[in-house]
């Protein structure tokens, strides 16, 4: 440590202490539930870790640099011999940590050098679970282009397409149900069908839910209009007494 810039045999000073997290808003459920259970996980030593049980710093570099979209660094530590499928200690490579930050130049440099596309991390999600999740359309794309399983699941049994459908990605849930089509050599994404029909009951169900508020509304129109007859009636009928 120099002036406060680690200093890096293999390239570049880089800023000391710019490790970012992941945004816990894109958890599968809610922040607090996916954190815990990634605390819970990381006592344990994930695959394709040092013998150590700890990274060296070169490798904390590159891990840092894809989820904050630092292409340089990615590239360099690529260039130099580095292992694109490197991760932590929850399971996350570079690609997992690019995908769920939406930076798509990362992604593709990462694939290019053989990161693995179907990796999973300790909760069992890959990179299309993580793109969905935060909504980063463009690197959806880019992994179902890559030959991504679109139906592989995560510990809890969701496939990416779960996930885009409970957090409401509209455009994700298109894009996998054609990318689930269009592959010639590849079976149809098998829930597709499943999904739209959901999405078809949904809009069913929303459809009722309209038509009984405006019912109701109705009704409560009618109420008033007769509690004001009424007021009236009763206003005339004092009005005569006097």
């Amino acid at each position: 440590m120099v002036g406060g810039v680690l200093m890096s045999s293999w390239g570049p000073p880089y800023m000391a202490g710019h490790t970012s997290r992941p945004q816990q808003a894109e958890a599968r459920r809610t922040p607090a539930d996916l954190l815990q259970e990634m605390m819970n996980l990381g006592s344990e030593t994930p695959a394709g870790r040092s013998r150590r049980g700890c990274l060296d710093q070169w490798t904390e570099d590159f891990l840092s640099a894809a989820i904050q979209g630092r292409q340089p660094v990615v590239e360099k530590y690529l260039s130099d011999g580095g292992d694109p499928n490197a991760c932590d200690r929850l399971g996350r490579t570079a690609l997992h940590r690019a995908s769920m930050g939406g930076h798509l130049a990362v992604v593709c440099s990462l694939l290019d050098r053989g990161a693995d596309v179907q990796s999973t991390d300790r909760l069992g999600s890959r990179p299309l679970h993580w793109a969905c999740r935060g909504g980063r359309v463009e690197v959806v794309r880019a992994l179902t282009e890559r030959g991504v399983d679109l139906d592989a699941r995560d510990k809890e049994g969701d496939t990416a397409l779960h996930d885009a459908v409970r957090l409401h990605r509209g455009a994700i849930v298109k894009l996998l149900i054609a990318a689930g089509g269009r592959h010639a050599d590849q079976e149809p994404c098998k829930i597709s069908q499943l999904v739209l029909a959901v999405l078809q009951e949904g809009l069913a169900a929303l459809e009722q839910v309209k038509q009984w508020h405006s019912d109701t509304m109705e009704i409560r129109r009618r109420v008033e209009q007769l509690r004001e007859a009424g007021q009236q009636a009763s206003d005339g009928r004092e009005t005569g007494e006097h």
